[in-house]
């Protein structure tokens, strides 16, 4: 099969038959063997009850519904692990992707052999209110993650290599920093493409404010887990032999001096009374349980049934 379509939804019923139609004719033009695989995210408007419809009419429509709302990142997940085409496109069901982007999409994925590309969505229709704060985080991701050349990580309309979609796992809110799991999975031949943004059709956004929120902390978690997963020890433990000593010499050098003070007979102050000591006692105590924290996570680590779960590309 050549193209698998996912599409996570929740509250899109006045969308799918336009959505559905769009995509069949494009793949029917462009002679694609495909599927087109709707998630449905615990929907209340009756949008399963659209999508058996749809099935009936179509056989390569196929649907998937969760009892209740799970989140984006749960819907991809599932639909990533019941695609079977070559390359995998995501897109939103609100009509603001353009399925006339496939072709383009599909192309570069099987000609330029890119594993992933984003679409980015250079003229937008949302309000400045959520297009700052997806710059901000934008860049900061493209500083984190190093994957520079992407401006938009959040765009819904995406490719994938088929391989891609089976060696990552979307969890949490973790669908906004997909390019970036790609990239720790060892797909590095991560490239972009603009995208056509449409305005809305039907209904209303479901992300309020708590997506930005929830996306920093995802960031933070997505970049401490890609990088000290599997060696919890690094982080931990060098941050807490780093604050320990640091107390240490601290200390040690309160002592030092007052003991030199002493021997000159010169008036001296008691180290208890003094702020500094306050200030190294402290960072022994945190050293000390930063060091015995990556102790724990070490031991959880290597007790984890995926610690040697690497990422094997090929064998001959």
């Amino acid at each position: 099969m050549d193209i698998s379509v996912v599409v996570p939804l929740y509250d899109e019923v006045e969308s799918l038959p336009e959505l559905t139609s769009w995509i069949s004719r494009v793949m029917a033009d462009n002679r694609f063997t495909y599927e087109i695989i709707l998630v449905d995210d615990g929907s209340k408007d009756g949008s399963w009850e659209m999508i058996r419809k749809l099935s009936f009419d179509n056989p390569f429509i196929k649907g998937i519904k969760f009892r209740r709302n799970y989140g984006k990142s749960a819907a991809l997940n599932t639909g990533f692990a019941a695609t079977k085409g070559d390359v995998i496109i995501t897109m939103d069901a609100d009509l603001q992707d353009s399925p006339d982007e496939i072709p383009e999409l599909y192309r570069r994925i099987v000609e330029e052999k890119y594993d992933l590309i984003s679409g980015w969505k250079a003229k937008r229709y949302d309000p400045l209110s959520k297009t700052i704060p997806t710059k901000l985080f934008n860049y900061a991701t493209r500083k984190m993650s190093g994957i520079n050349n992407l401006h938009d990580f959040n765009c819904g309309l995406k490719a994938y290599r088929g391989a891609v979609v089976k060696n990552i796992e979307v969890y949490g809110e973790m669908h906004r920093y997909i390019p970036v799991l790609a990239k720790w999975a060892g797909f590095t031949k991560i490239g972009e493409q603009i995208v056509e943004h449409r305005a809305r059709k039907y209904g209303k956004t479901k992300f309020g404010m708590s997506r930005f929120v929830n996306g920093f902390l995802d960031l933070l978690s997505i970049f401490f887990v890609g990088k000290f997963g599997k060696r919890p020890m690094h982080f931990f433990g060098a941050m807490g032999t780093l604050s320990f000593f640091t107390g240490l010499v601290i200390a040690i050098w309160m002592i030092v001096d007052k003991l030199i003070k002493i021997a000159h007979g010169e008036k001296y102050r008691d180290v208890t009374s003094s702020p500094l000591f306050y200030v190294a006692l402290v960072a022994i105590i945190l050293g000390s349980q930063l060091f015995l924290t990556g102790f724990v996570a070490e031991l959880v680590a290597r007790n984890s049934s995926e610690r040697n779960n690497y990422q094997v590309e090929e064998t001959i």
